[in-house]
C-alpha cells in the first residue's frame, strides 16, 4: 500500500458510493465508556456529584481516611491500594494522591438547561484539556454556572481534564453543542447578551458589558474565535492591558473576563 493511501487506524472511514471517505472521529467517537478520576478534589467532586455513575473507588489506607474526614459518602466499599498501583494504573504522571475512581463519564447537557443560568463560559474549539480545566476551575470560582463546548475540537472527558478542573468538572453545568452559532443564538433567545473576546477589538470588555445574563465566547489560543463565532456576538470586547503584552493564556484571559463579568452581574442584581 502506498504511504498516502496507508489508513490512519484513529480515524474510521463511513462508506460511500463504494468508496472509502476518511474522517475525523466525533467526540461520541472518542469518549471512553469509562475513565480514571483521581486527586482528593475531582473526587469528592465526584463522589458528591448526583450524576455521576461511579463503578470502583480505590484508595490507600491515608487517602480513605482523607475522604472519611472530609464527609465522603462511597457507593461501594473501597479497594485498598497502594501508590505505586495507582502510578502503574493511570500513570506515573499523575498525582492521585492515593485516590482514584473508576467512573462513566457524565452525559451532557443541552442549552435550554441554562435557561435561569446568569453566566456561562463558551469555549470555541480550546482543544487542550489543561486549558479547559482550568478555565472551568476559575469559571465555578466566580459563580458561573456552565461551561459550553463544541462536540468536536474539545477535549473528551479524561482524568486529566479533571484534575486540571480540580472538582469544577462535576459541579458545573457541561453543555455539548454540534454548531456553536446556532447554540449562541439559542442563549440569545433566552436572555444571555454574548460577549467575544477578542485582544484586538475596539472596545473594553467592560465598556461592552450589559444585560443580566452574561455569555463570556472565548477562542483558541492562536487561532482565536472563528469568524461566525464572532459575527455571532453581541459585542467582540478587549481586555484592557498596559503592559507590552496584548494578549493572554485562554484560561488567564477567562479570570479576568469572569471577574469583571461577576461584577457587572452583581452590579446589576
Amino acid at each position: 500500500m502506498d504511504e498516502k493511501e496507508r489508513p490512519n487506524p484513529r480515524r474510521p472511514f463511513r462508506r460511500d458510493g463504494g468508496k472509502k471517505q476518511w474522517r475525523p472521529q466525533t467526540r461520541e467517537e472518542r469518549r471512553p465508556d469509562v475513565l480514571w478520576i483521581y486527586g482528593l478534589h475531582p473526587v469528592l467532586a465526584a463522589l458528591a456529584n448526583k450524576r455521576r455513575n461511579v463503578l470502583r473507588v480505590l484508595a490507600t489506607p491515608n487517602a480513605l481516611a482523607r475522604l472519611t474526614e472530609a464527609g465522603a459518602t462511597l457507593p461501594m466499599p473501597a479497594q485498598e491500594t497502594t501508590p505505586r498501583h495507582l502510578d502503574h494504573l493511570i500513570g506515573g504522571d499523575a498525582v492521585h494522591q492515593g485516590v482514584a475512581l473508576e467512573v462513566a463519564p457524565l452525559d451532557a447537557l443541552e442549552i435550554w438547561a441554562l435557561r435561569k443560568a446568569k453566566l456561562v463560559v463558551v469555549l470555541d474549539q480550546v482543544t487542550d484539556p489543561h486549558n479547559v480545566g482550568a478555565v472551568m476551575r476559575s469559571a465555578l470560582a466566580f459563580g458561573a454556572d456552565a461551561i459550553v463546548t463544541t462536540r468536536r475540537h474539545a477535549p473528551t472527558e479524561s482524568g486529566v481534564l479533571a484534575k486540571a478542573a480540580s472538582g469544577a468538572l462535576d459541579r458545573l453545568a457541561v453543555v455539548e453543542v454540534q454548531n456553536l452559532a446556532r447554540a449562541l443564538e439559542e442563549l440569545r433567545e433566552i436572555g444571555f447578551s454574548l460577549i467575544g473576546l477578542d485582544s484586538e477589538a475596539d472596545v473594553t470588555i467592560e465598556a461592552a458589558m450589559t444585560g443580566e445574563k452574561v455569555a463570556l465566547v472565548l477562542g483558541a489560543e492562536g487561532k482565536g474565535l472563528r469568524r461566525l463565532t464572532r459575527d455571532t456576538c453581541d459585542a467582540v470586547a478587549k481586555l484592557s492591558m498596559p503592559g507590552p503584552l496584548a494578549s493572554l493564556n485562554v484560561s488567564n484571559a477567562a479570570v479576568l473576563a469572569l471577574y469583571i463579568a461577576r461584577r457587572h452581574l452583581d452590579g446589576a442584581a
